[in-house]
């Protein structure tokens, strides 16, 4: 009996579809921002954020080519291009750890919190993110914001006249991993 019980732990652990063992990734996760100056707000996008989950151990690492971003306003993504110095700096980049307990087995909408370091501009922060992650038939769905401060980056906000861009930037990323065959 003790060895049939061992035999059925080992093949759960070892198990390639073995939910918590499981390792996420996708490369056409979207991400966008907000940003405003006064008397108008604009959105850019980008459908190439790239990310990974490992459950296992908890990592989350994700990052975004930054000149993939698109306002809909070529000057505007000339000008942001410019002010991020992605010619430098081409990527943002966050590497932390899931903090908050997830349920691999529930398929339902699960608040998360992770932890970590984000980098852009070539600096780099501690933060600490909430979000979602639900199981999905095909994968893992994760959504998250957060508020970004530009100047906490050395990252100058471009203006005309009396006119400046908003040092907070809203982000949301959403993306659906696909599992990763062992």
């Amino acid at each position: 009996m003790r060895r049939l019980l061992l035999t059925v732990i080992a093949a759960c652990i070892l198990a390639p579809g073995s939910a918590f063992a499981q390792s996420y990734k996708t490369e056409t996760g979207q991400a966008e921002f907000e940003s405003s100056v006064p008397l108008h707000s604009f959105t850019g996008t980008s459908e190439h954020l790239v990310g990974k989950i490992t459950l296992q151990d908890s990592t989350v690492d994700f990052y975004l080519d930054l000149t993939t971003l698109d306002t809909g306003n070529d000057k505007r993504d000339k000008d942001m291009r410019e002010t991020l110095e992605t010619d430098k700096y081409p990527f943002a980049e966050f590497f932390g750890k899931l903090i908050s307990g997830f349920n691999p087995d529930t398929t339902g909408r699960q608040e998360v919190t992770v932890r970590g370091e984000f980098t852009i501009h070539n600096i780099t922060r501690e933060v600490t993110i909430t979000g979602t992650l639900q199981k999905k038939p095909d994968g893992l769905l994760v959504k998250a914001g957060w508020t970004l401060n530009m100047t906490d980056y050395n990252i100058k906000p471009p203006g005309i006249l009396f006119y400046r861009v908003e040092e907070n930037i809203d982000i949301q990323i959403e993306a659906l991993l696909k599992p990763i065959n062992s």
